[in-house]
């Protein structure tokens, strides 16, 4: 039962700071077009994750930890496929 319980806690707090993290990019809204050109220059490289996050941290407000937090692999995960699909389409 503690398990589920931990499960749900998780999940709350990812959501949460997904939350926080879209409510930036809508306020911010050239987050947006400076995370796609990073992913571009660095998703075919090795360590793709954390070289992205690296230069993300340093140019925007948004601040992505060594540690990588669930939300953060998420939205890298998915910042990737935004660009891999853009690349589909040429």
């Amino acid at each position: 039962m503690s398990n589920n319980i931990a499960e749900i806690k998780n999940k709350d707090r990812v959501i949460n700071e997904l939350m926080r993290f879209i409510k930036k990019v809508l306020a911010e809204p050239d987050i947006c077009e400076k995370a796609l050109a990073i992913a571009r220059k660095h998703i075919d490289q090795k360590d793709a994750d954390h070289l992205i996050a690296e230069e993300l941290s340093a140019i925007t407000s948004v601040k992505i930890p060594i540690e990588f937090s669930d939300a953060d692999k998420l939205f890298l995960h998915v910042l990737k496929e935004v660009v891999r699909d853009e690349q589909a389409l040429y």
